[in-house]
């Protein structure tokens, strides 16, 4: 059984409810919460999120990587009873996310998500997990090869955000604008051409998330 199916079971019992009644105040199904409670399915990050969010825990806790449900609130139990030193300098709170693999910055390449280990993330950043760049389209934008990007997962972004997007089976990074009749991904590199998808061919594009943030080992 997994940790994430023993601490949804746990804080269901925590609050008295039924299987039926979590499946009502979350809009699942009554099997499908007892699927996540006998370990046979696991939810997606979206899905996390949001039983975190009804249970007000953080992520970690309900993957079972750490005993504290909610560690703001933790955090500001202490601080309210103790002060720092005064030679002692607060170092900001971090969380971890996933880095699922790489994605291109050209060319597009074959997506990969074999999840290689989890990286630090400040609790001020949304994330949902990370992807390390490889290429160069995106160095106007200060992302270059071997760069980290956070990527928040959303099927949509504003016009010009810039995204990872799936076009079939192959993963990139760029520039989203959206028009009715089209899509186009432009790099931040002016050796790169702009990519369109028209008509059908708009259904093999898909958003997987807006970029956030990133770290880069350029200075």
């Amino acid at each position: 059984m997994s940790k994430f199916s023993d601490r949804f079971k746990q804080l269901r019992k925590q609050r008295n409810l039924s299987q039926q009644d979590l499946a009502n105040q979350l809009g699942y199904t009554k099997s499908r919460v007892n699927m996540y409670e006998r370990g046979e399915r696991e939810p997606s990050y979206e899905v996390l999120e949001e039983i975190a969010d009804y249970f007000n825990v953080d992520l970690d806790y309900l993957h079972g990587k750490s005993d504290i449900p909610n560690r703001n609130e933790w955090l500001k139990a202490i601080n309210a009873s103790a002060s720092a030193p005064d030679n002692i300098i607060p170092m900001p709170s971090k969380s971890s996310i996933p880095l699922v693999g790489d994605i291109a910055c050209g060319t597009p390449i074959l997506a990969e998500e074999n999840r290689e280990g989890d990286v630090d993330l400040p609790e001020h950043i949304h994330a949902d997990f990370a992807l390390r760049c490889k290429g160069d389209s995106m160095i106007n934008a200060r992302i270059y090869d071997g760069d980290i990007v956070y990527i928040r997962q959303q099927d949509t972004v504003e016009h010009g955000e810039i995204a990872a997007v799936l076009i079939g089976t192959e993963a990139t990074l760029k520039r989203v604008f959206l028009f009715d009749d089209h899509i186009t991904l432009e790099a931040e590199n002016p050796q790169y051409r702009p990519l369109s998808y028209w008509g059908d061919e708009m259904n093999d594009v898909r958003i997987l998330g807006k970029a956030v943030a990133f770290t880069s080992t350029v200075r």
